[in-house]
């Protein structure tokens, strides 16, 4: 596989620039660029990949096996409702001390975003007065598509990935509106209801050749006329739904109970959280977008009809608290109740106290390095190998999507390994005779 330089800069583009993980996202690549901070939760900056057997002793980090863009060669720009820069935006989200601020005050106060699409009736418990006016959605998606080459021109890029990191809108299940690039088209020029948003910045992005990362649960780029687009395109897209706490737990949890044949009567998840993310949720029809994301991993996992006597009848329930007071520190608590051996009932109770955009933070530098590695690599379309960060992972029609944590970092790890034209680890020596296997893992 022939991989093209990372010659010059790469530009990112963040859909709500001045959100809580944008922003703390920012803060921390310009601490890390400074020299004041290390890339804490990073796989691609501080994870390291195995090559050829383990007493080969090869463990390179991946940032040097592979030709990432360097965190220093990253220009910053981005979209949002509120026409504050990302310094304001940072002392308003209260998820970094003023300490940490201080050190990139200069570099977030010269951020400040471009005009945003919005509409109040996709997110319903926020406005903004900063958004884009135009006739129909046609119209407003060419606007942002001179954004685009605007930001291209001004910084002399020649690569751009574009990460949504707004809000999760209104729930819309798949339409026929969504599904041909004509029917698509169509409906921007008429205003289909059926049009979120999201929709518009993604098929922007990739009309312009910049990649799309969908960090939400929102449908955004998961619909058959943009990933078509994607492929005519050359360009490469991956979402949905950054995965930072309860979901990372399940994905654990889940394949661990069905490793060891154990079975699950229920699991009752809740949360807490205050900041705008939490608020947006609190209105139901943003929290159906976030519900579907969340209940489709344990089935996935599990898999009911294969393990009928284990799994054919749980009880799975997941809800999320608006609680002001708390902010940005999420709580999760989870209730399961699992049988073993003769159908003895046990219990695991996991409460994880966790802050919701330092989690998500090295998940969006990451995106960014790998998806921009991909366009490269001239691999477009869906980028199913990106499936770690994500809870419901974008996935063609016909293949089942991969949830158990483990399994998704392999698949990470050997697609790298393929790009580098270096064998996968399979765990096993090719190389064992008379049915005796060498496992070296």
């Amino acid at each position: 596989m022939e991989i093209k330089k990372p010659n010059g800069k790469l530009g990112v583009l963040i859909v709500g620039l001045n959100g809580a993980v944008s922003t703390t996202f920012l803060a921390g690549v310009f601490a890390i660029k400074k020299g004041l901070a290390k890339p804490i939760g990073s796989i691609s900056q501080m994870a390291t990949i195995r090559i050829g057997k383990r007493s080969d002793n090869n463990f390179p980090l991946i940032k040097d096996f592979v030709p990432l863009e360097s965190i220093d060669n990253l220009v910053f720009g981005g979209w949002d409702i509120r026409d504050e820069s990302c310094l304001e935006a940072s002392r308003y989200a209260k998820v970094l001390e003023e300490k940490d601020l201080n050190n990139v005050a200069e570099e977030l106060e010269n951020l400040r975003p471009m005009k945003a699409v919005f509409d109040q009736n996709y997110v319903k418990r926020l406005s903004g007065e900063h958004v884009k006016k135009g006739e129909n959605k046609y119209e407003l998606m060419l606007q942002l598509r001179e954004d685009i080459k605007e930001f291209r021109t001004k910084n002399s890029l020649d690569r751009v990935v574009v990460i949504w990191a707004g809000s999760t809108e209104v729930f819309i299940p798949l339409k026929d509106v969504h599904k041909t690039k004509e029917s698509f088209i169509a409906g921007m020029k008429n205003n289909d209801v059926d049009i979120a948003p999201s929709m518009l910045y993604a098929w922007a992005a990739v009309s312009e050749g910049a990649v799309y990362i969908n960090g939400s649960p929102s449908l955004s780029v998961d619909i058959p006329a943009i990933v078509d687009l994607a492929t005519e395109n050359n360009v490469p897209i991956a979402g949905k739904d950054f995965k930072t706490g309860q979901t990372l737990i399940k994905t654990v949890i889940g394949p661990m109970l069905k490793t060891r044949m154990l079975g699950l009567n229920g699991w009752f998840s809740t949360n807490i959280l205050g900041n705008r993310d939490g608020e947006v949720l609190d209105d139901a029809s943003s929290f159906k977008t976030k519900e579907e994301s969340k209940l489709s991993v344990l089935d996935t996992v599990l898999q009911p009809d294969v393990y009928p006597d284990l799994y054919g009848n749980y009880y799975h329930k997941v809800r999320i608290n608006y609680y002001p007071p708390r902010g940005d520190n999420k709580e999760g608590w989870d209730n399961i109740d699992i049988f073993g051996w003769l159908g003895y009932p046990m219990q695991l109770k996991i409460n994880f106290l966790c802050r919701d955009s330092i989690l998500a933070a090295p998940i969006v530098l990451d995106l960014v390095l790998f998806a921009d590695l991909a366009l490269r690599a001239n691999m477009k379309g869906i980028q199913d190998w990106l499936s770690l960060f994500f809870k419901s992972p974008m996935h063609s029609e016909n293949t089942v999507p991969e949830h158990d944590l483990f399994i998704q970092l392999m698949k990470l790890k050997n697609t790298l390994r393929k790009m580098m034209n270096v064998a996968p680890v399979t765990h096993i020596d090719a190389n064992a005779t008379n049915n005796e296997l060498e496992c070296y893992e």
